[in-house]
């Protein structure tokens, strides 16, 4: 998702979360669309409240790819018109912003950096269940997933935090930033979510 993107969702992440009913329609759409897979919308659905559900379902957008924000867009067609045009104008107004593209590439400089802990961890809350693929593309076997899998069985972010660790370990200083961003893509994850990394 392109960046403007997902800080104009992040700007009404409240508004939205009081607003939308997206148990229903919004992500039965996205899921027809191929935005969301099946364990999203599970996780989605086992959010107890409407609010938590909304805010679930905002943090996984951004995740997405490209589609993500003109896709969510359409799902609001039907029942919340009004958000929908108030979203759509925000970003004709971004789109039009001169050197919004620039603000978005990340230096050479921060790319061959090796990335801290902390930046690990926020890396680790917004992969999701697609934090294996990343892994596998960064260097690690099968096995090392799954020992994290194992050492960590009831949360998905430690077990990916932990396997973020286990690769800066093992590869050092070629554990790089650059690294980071080609594993994103060849996973088809959003590069987008580097963006997080660097706030």
């Amino acid at each position: 998702m392109d960046l403007r993107h997902k800080n104009l969702l992040r700007k009404h992440r409240l508004e939205l979360s009081n607003q939308l009913v997206v148990g229903g329609t919004i992500v039965q759409y996205l899921y027809q669309e191929g935005i969301l897979t099946e364990s999203h919308v599970e996780e989605i659905r086992a959010q107890d409240t409407n609010k938590k559900k909304t805010i679930k379902m905002l943090d996984i957008l951004p995740t997405r790819g490209p589609r993500a924000f003109d896709t969510f867009l359409e799902s609001l067609k039907e029942e919340f018109p009004w958000i929908l045009e108030k979203l759509q104008e925000e970003a004709q107004n971004e789109d039009s912003q001169p050197g919004a593209a620039e603000k978005q590439k990340i230096s050479e400089q921060l790319l061959s950096t090796v990335p801290t802990e902390k930046q690990l961890n926020k890396l680790s809350v917004r992969l999701g269940p697609e934090w294996e693929n990343v892994l596998i593309e960064l260097g690690l076997t099968t096995n090392e997933i799954y020992r994290c899998k194992a050492n960590h069985s009831c949360n998905v972010q430690t077990q990916t935090m932990a396997a973020l660790v286990m690769w800066k370990q093992r590869f050092g200083k070629q554990a790089t930033m650059q690294c980071l961003l080609n594993s994103l893509e060849a996973a088809e994850i959003d590069p987008s979510v580097m963006d997080d990394i660097f706030q």
